[in-house]
């Protein structure tokens, strides 16, 4: 009775296995220990390097006595190292040659090609429950029925999903010998299973079979066939390496579950995986994929330094075992590269052959086909040596920078002019101090010429900021300042004279350029001008100097200062001064204003996309139109004066027209060439007093004699009715003196 009971319960294993849900596990820890596995792979080499170099630190003297020792360890595990990597790249030949179709030497010789590349088992956990089920129930029902054998192997075929790909399965029985006493395998690649094929009774199994391993030939517990275990899995038997079945003309992949002796008999029970879908992705995998074997990651050939490996898979449905080919990538140029001949990358397949070719016969140079160029000085990307810099033509700017410089140094030479003949005329109604303050903002502009001459970066733009706005600053203020001390006198009416000395004008002067220092002062620490990379009109690339709401605010304020400038200018236009002077000085103000317009018309609207040459020769156009304009307005008839002689001589049109002091650009007037002598000049009022009083007392004389009827003239006498000359002045020239002792009046 007991024989029949052990058959009618195998008879209900197909049930009971297929009774098994198809994710007898949790999802979520799935996930969490692909990851983990996937990280301890990963990571592997780095710990165990790690672990080496820990488990010699113990202290100096120890680590002195074991250095043989330890360098004797690490040239082992160099040579670890070298073996994995060469066993990958046998791997991966393999792959080609499978998907080369140039498996004819494998399949003569062998009927198996195995991988030594381990892959993440846990996604088939479920169908490993199922195949440990299976074992732990021929343990309990024993495997010298062959009813029994039959149905486990069939039922880990029928129970199997879909997803889980489980192709064949088999169930041998082994005497304690290692001869085989039954056994029995299915396969699926239909619809419904196929018996397979089963090793020869009575022989011990062939051990070219991946999934067994006889205990009389393996010299350890762990066999070269199976993959190791993944961390914290609680598995009773193991999966084999991928491997490649010439019969089945499939990649497979294998659990093999060892069952203990029962009565004498011992078994294995093992299932077929077909992992043909998989893939092979050689180049880094910076994201999990559980459908890619993970010992090929990183073993692309792509030259790292100047390419970087981009996956190319071939899920073509026509195309057999897409995913298992080796070169399946593209060597890319990295950003900075170019290849002229392959824009696109190179195709790994041929850098595979290129490598191979290198391992087995030493050519020299592999890779140097498949490196890309580097690309020119500023081009984060490019497709050929074309450059991407704007070039700078650097002795044409250093022409104008020489040019700039000798102006700023003839402007500084100038100055000490003016102060060593401050006390000539031509100068001393000018305000030494003023010209001097104009001459030092003029040097200070021209200076913006060396602040861009370079490649600009924030310090020069710094410099090109303060230069250019503070030179402006100081340089119009104080023109502007003598322009509107002119104005403020020209308009007086009373005669109160109005009269502006050069400390009242500089105590004007000093908030405005306090106000500026304050603003480029906040605008350098708070938010410093910084330069920008444009492109011109070829798009070559080049730095300019940023322009943000600092600039434009700045940029609003000097054209009001200008607008005020031009206004006070239009208003003394018909005001006479000294060596015509307010006259220059206002046609400099236009000057500036016209030029600035239309640099900034040049700039915005003309040429927006000039190059970096083109912008320094219009800022070298600008300065001299601007400042050697109004240097040459101001000083050059000056000079010129004093170098004929002639600047200690007064304006003849000025004297001519009786310019008074308040039109002065100082408010000094006409300045007498020596001191005046007081007494003589007494001497000539009290002379000319008296020559008024006379003539105002012979006016009222001649009103009161002539037609007066009741005073009869004298006949020949001076009021006579036949005179025939008009009365003079006693004090003209042809008119006799009169005088109380040879005057005769007539009565009264």
């Amino acid at each position: 009775m007991r024989g029949p009971g052990r058959v009618s319960s195998a008879l209900l294993l197909p049930i009971a296995l297929l009774s098994l849900p198809a994710h007898a596990y949790n999802a979520t820890a799935y996930k969490a220990n692909l990851a983990t596995v996937a990280d301890l792979y990963r990571d592997r080499k780095k710990k165990e390097i790690k672990k080496f170099h820990d488990s010699h630190s113990m202290g100096w003297d120890m680590r002195q006595d074991s250095t043989a020792n330890r360098s004797k360890n690490e040239k082992l595990f160099e040579a670890n190292l070298r073996h994995g990597d060469e066993e990958l790249e046998s791997s991966l030949r393999l792959v080609h040659a499978v998907a080369t179709g140039a498996t004819g030497a494998l399949c003569v010789t062998h009927h198996y090609g195995r991988l030594r590349a381990p892959l993440h088992a846990t996604r088939w956990d479920a169908t490993r429950a199922r195949a440990d089920l299976a074992a732990n129930i021929l343990q309990q029902l024993g495997m010298d029925t062959a009813d029994v054998l039959i149905a486990v192997s069939r039922g880990l075929v029928v129970g199997s999903s879909a997803s889980e790909r489980v192709v064949g399965a088999r169930a041998i029985a082994l005497r304690p010998d290692g001869v085989v006493n039954n056994s029995i395998a299915w396969e699926k690649y239909g619809a419904e299973p196929v018996a397979g094929v089963t090793p020869s009774l009575e022989k011990p199994p062939d051990s070219e079979f991946p999934w067994y391993v006889s205990a009389h030939e393996s010299d350890s517990l762990r066999s070269p066939k199976f993959m190791p275990s993944s961390p914290g899995a609680a598995m009773e038997g193991w999966w084999t390496y991928p491997y490649y079945s010439c019969s089945a003309k499939r990649w497979l992949l294998s659990y093999t579950v060892p069952v203990s002796t029962v009565r004498g008999l011992k078994g294995v029970v093992s299932l077929d995986i077909d992992i043909s879908s998989l893939e092979v992705n050689q180049c880094e995998a910076y994201e999990y994929d559980d459908n890619q074997i993970y010992s090929f990651h990183g073993t692309h050939k792509c030259p790292n330094e100047t390419t970087y490996c981009e996956y190319k898979a071939n899920r073509e449905m026509t195309a057999r075992y897409s995913g298992w080919a080796r070169g399946s990538y593209i060597c890319k140029c990295r950003p900075g590269y170019y290849s002229i001949h392959h824009p696109e990358g190179f195709n790994g397949s041929l850098v595979e052959v290129a490598y191979q070719e290198f391992e087995e016969n030493g050519v020299d140079i592999w890779n140097e086909p498949y490196e890309c160029l580097k690309c020119q000085p500023g081009c984060d990307s490019c497709r050929g040596p074309e450059p991407c810099l704007a070039t700078y033509n650097w002795p044409f700017r250093i022409s104008l920078l020489v040019i700039s410089v000798s102006c700023a140094v003839m402007t500084v030479v100038l100055t000490i002019y003016t102060r060593h003949h401050r006390r000539v005329k031509v100068f001393r109604v000018a305000s030494p101090v003023f010209l001097s303050i104009t001459l030092l903002g003029c040097a200070i502009m021209y200076m913006e010429m060396a602040a861009i001459f370079p490649v600009l970066d924030m310090y020069s733009c710094i410099a090109t900021k303060w230069t250019r706005h503070m030179g402006f600053c100081i340089t119009y203020t104080a023109l502007l300042m003598k322009t509107w001390r002119v104005s403020l006198t020209y308009r007086v009416k009373s005669a109160h004279k109005l009269k502006l000395t050069d400390k009242q004008l500089l105590q004007w002067m000093a908030p405005i350029l306090l106000i500026m220092l304050v603003y480029l002062g906040t605008w350098t620490l708070s938010a410093p001008p910084d330069a920008e990379v444009i492109t011109d009109n070829r798009g070559l690339k080049f730095k300019q100097c940023t322009y943000n709401w600092w600039d434009h605010s700045l940029a609003i304020g000097e054209i009001l200062f200008l607008l005020w400038g031009v206004r006070v200018c239009y208003r003394v236009r018909h005001a006479e001064s000294l060596y015509n002077e307010a006259r220059l000085i206002s046609i400099a103000i236009y000057n500036i204003f016209t030029v600035n317009s239309l640099m900034i018309a040049f700039h915005l609207l003309i040429l927006p996309r000039a190059g970096p040459d083109i912008k320094y020769l219009l800022g070298f156009i600008r300065t001299q139109l601007s400042t050697s304009t109004t240097v040459l307005l101001v000083f050059l008839p000056k000079v010129l004066r004093v170098v004929r002689g002639t600047g200690d001589t007064w304006d003849s049109r000025a004297r001519a027209r009786g310019v008074p002091a308040s039109s002065s650009l100082n408010g000094i007037g006409l300045v007498p060439d020596d001191p005046p002598d007081l007494y003589q000049e007494n001497e000539q009022l009290k002379e000319e007093v008296q020559k008024l009083a006379a003539q105002i007392e012979f006016m009222k004389i001649v009103q009161m004699e002539m037609h007066n009827r009741h005073l009869r003239p004298k006949p020949g006498g001076y009021f006579s009715a036949n005179a025939t000359t008009m009365p003079q002045s006693p004090m003209h020239s042809k008119t006799l003196n009169i005088s109380q002792e040879n005057t005769e009046w007539g009565p009264v």
